[in-house]
């Protein structure tokens, strides 16, 4: 068994160590590493007596997977089995693991059953020899692939080095486990299961603390999986009533009777409630006041809303500006410090069906047509099996008082139904194959994120071009100089990125939900502009486009004229209907009753004009700027120079030649109808595996 190592980490575990170690030794493994975080009950030594080499880590610097990576890292076997303090090895357990191996060359993990001690409650007992059999109804090994259950738990697992070192375990404070059955699967790897790698572990801690240690589970199941446990009254009434039920048949098929039944019975109630209720409180820790989620905890343990990084600020440090000064501070760090180093690229990874991806986003609110692109597009990759995370880097302090799950469900009612978890800054970072920033302010941020294999960026703008001469204007184009592979929302900014910042990008073409856009039964006037009027916006060239529908009313006094795009009303020389904002169902109406849209653009070439065409409705666009690269110069929109009069000549030539109308509406529907979000999503999936591919040619390059 040699080519075993085992770890066992420990805080004051004297109670069972002894018993543990000494089963392990009789195993017959290389070598067996305890890891110890401050035990005050003598474990070191008791580690030592047995033969155990010990690794001593200070109590803060303990999390689960951070902990048993750098365990992974001490030891040398191939493969490298992982107990818990009170988790005993049966007779055969390293042998059932060799076995558990050889049945396919791709498993990268293993994990046996846990079997209750004689002293287990027979809550906890049923429960786990009814969990186990679930994975062997047969009691024979079984290999598990893409679509088994993804749990394993390192209260008893043994892991393929090769499998670890090509995924490691997240940096997380719970569930470091469950998240690497996740991962593992995802990469294409197996996993098995074995009934003889069995261990004797059942915790059967006092009521109170049993509920705190649901609640620590629950909160890992949430910050892994997004997993949210329902809580109603009726629902917890059956759930009582179906456990007590299955434990008292249970008593009853091994003996327990009488008096003793009867408290195992009261008990079994207070358990199956206290643990529903602790359940769905620790799936909505993210949202209590981090006093109550310590208080609630069983490790007491509440992980700063800060990246891996970063460290709080001392007592005594001297106050700075809060809101957007984190921009300036980040990039300095990248200055000082540099990217953080990136994970190596497995062989073929850029292949593969399910990579994990992280987006990072900046803030946001209803009506942001780039959080929009963002989150359209993520939904598809989701879709397709890809294992997608949110990240808000909330650089301005603007949501501090809000929690995560709530903006999960903004994102989920302005955007799209993305099904992953949202994150509130990087306190439970966990890597990924590739990290996405979507704007300039989280570039520098993501540059400094660990656990990557590679990086890119989604741009939807040429955002330095959003600013005068400034800081900002600087920083902005310094995040397109640090080798992030940029996929562009347009051709014309994709070369735009190339041959003025020498940066490597691909290009996406902006989608559009024909579901909603298309034309409606409404009547459509024949004098009528609709004109998105942003004026907080400054490259929307807002007050060009007014100077030009004042002369357009001059020259036609009947027209109607509609505003929208923004909450107040914009000050103007003509009278107007203002629409405010609109949802996607209010914008198809209001296009499908006009004559002319107008929008235009200073910088990228925005999906609110394919929109338009969408619904049948003609647009005038911005000529020279990006337009062009998407349309051609005689395509399906109006094209006019930045100047009032040009502008309004051309809503007028829509508005008198019904010929041109007509010519103008049937090729903008016939272009955009290819215009779709699965094949935004499709070139932008093709720009991540992109970024991989570059990761391994220049990995492939080194000496």
């Amino acid at each position: 068994m040699s080519r075993f190592s085992v770890v066992i980490p420990v805080k004051d575990g004297a109670r069972f160590l002894d018993e543990v170690l000494a089963a392990v030794m009789r195993e017959g493994p290389g070598e067996v590493l305890v890891v110890d975080s401050g035990s005050r009950d003598g474990s070191p030594a008791i580690a030592r007596r047995a033969g155990a080499d010990v690794l001593e880590v200070e109590p803060r610097e303990f999390a689960h997977g951070r902990t048993r990576n750098l365990a992974a890292e001490r030891t040398r076997g191939e493969l490298i089995c992982f107990l818990t303090q009170d988790a005993t090895p049966c007779e055969g357990w390293l042998a059932a693991y060799e076995e558990a191996f050889a049945l396919d060359e791709r498993i990268g993990a293993a994990y046996g059953p846990h079997l209750p001690r004689p002293e287990t409650s027979p809550m906890v007992a049923r429960e786990l020899e009814e969990f186990f059999a679930t994975f062997s109804p047969d009691g024979r090994p079984r290999v598990q692939g893409p679509g088994d259950h993804t749990f394993l738990s390192n209260v008893n697992a043994c892991y393929a080095r090769r499998c670890w070192e090509e995924i490691r375990f997240r940096d997380i404070a719970y569930a470091e486990d469950q998240a690497f059955g996740i991962d593992l699967l995802a990469r294409g790897w197996l996993k098995a299961y074995h009934p003889g790698a069995a261990v004797l572990h059942a915790h059967d801690y006092g009521l109170l603390e049993f509920m705190r240690r649901y609640f620590d589970e629950y909160r890992g199941l949430n910050l892994t999986l997004g997993h949210v446990e329902r809580l109603g009254i009726r629902s917890t009434v059956t759930h009582v009533r179906r456990g007590v039920s299955a434990d008292r048949r249970w008593m009853a098929e091994h003996g327990i009777a009488g008096l003793e039944r009867a408290r195992w019975t009261a008990r079994s109630a207070a358990h199956h409630g206290g643990r529903k209720l602790f359940s769905a409180l620790g799936s909505r820790a993210e949202r209590m006041p981090p006093r109550l989620r310590r208080a609630l905890s069983l490790e007491r343990g509440d992980r700063p809303d800060l990246p891996p990084h970063a460290a709080p600020a001392a007592p005594d440090a001297i106050a700075m500006p809060s809101r957007g000064h984190a921009l300036y501070e980040e990039s300095l760090e990248v200055l000082r410090e540099g990217p953080a180093p990136l994970l190596d690229v497995p062989e073929g990874l850029a292949d593969r069906a399910r990579l994990r991806i992280a987006m990072v986003i900046p803030p946001f609110r209803r009506g942001s047509g780039g959080h929009n692109t963002l989150m359209q597009i993520l939904l598809r990759l989701e879709r397709r099996g890809h294992l997608c995370t949110v990240w808000v880097h909330d650089h301005t302090g603007e949501l501090e008082s809000v929690w995560p799950a709530v903006l999960r469900r903004n994102i989920r009612e302005y955007f799209a139904p993305i099904e992953g978890p949202v994150y509130k800054g990087f306190g439970a970072w966990h890597g990924a194959d590739v990290v996405i920033a979507t704007g300039w302010q989280t570039v520098h941020p993501v540059l400094r994120l660990p656990g990557c294999r590679a990086r890119a960026y989604l741009v939807n703008d040429l955002e330095p071009e959003f600013y005068g001469a400034s800081t900002e204007r600087a920083l902005a184009e310094d995040t397109y100089r640090h080798g992030l592979h940029c996929i562009a929302a347009s051709p014309w900014l994709r070369d735009v990125l190339r041959e003025r910042y020498g940066a490597s990008a691909d290009a996406f073409q902006l989608g559009v939900d024909h579901d909603t856009y298309h034309p409606r039964a409404v009547p459509r006037r024949r004098d009528s502009v609709v004109y998105y009027a942003r004026p907080e916006t400054a490259r929307r060239a807002v007050p060009t486009g007014l100077l030009a529908l004042a002369e357009l009313r001059r020259r036609r006094p009947e027209l109607q004229i509609t505003l929208f795009g923004t909450r107040g009303p914009v000050l103007t020389p003509f009278d107007y209907r203002h629409a405010g904002i609109l949802d996607g169902e209010g914008l198809a109406r209001l296009y499908s009753s006009a004559t002319v849209g107008l929008c235009l653009s200073l910088s990228n070439f925005s999906l609110m004009p394919k929109e338009m065409l969408a619904c049948g409705l003609p647009c005038v666009e911005l000529a020279g700027v990006s337009a062009e690269s998407i349309f051609g110069e005689d395509g399906p929109i109006e094209l006019a120079p930045l100047n009032p009069l040009a502008l309004a000549d051309a809503m007028e030539r829509l508005i008198t030649d019904q010929e041109l109308w007509e010519r103008r509406s049937r090729e903008g529907i016939a272009f955009v109808s290819s215009h779709t979000w699965e094949q935004a999503a499709d070139e932008v999936e093709a720009g991540l595996r992109h970024a991989l591919r570059e990761r391994e040619r220049a990995a492939a390059a080194q000496p």
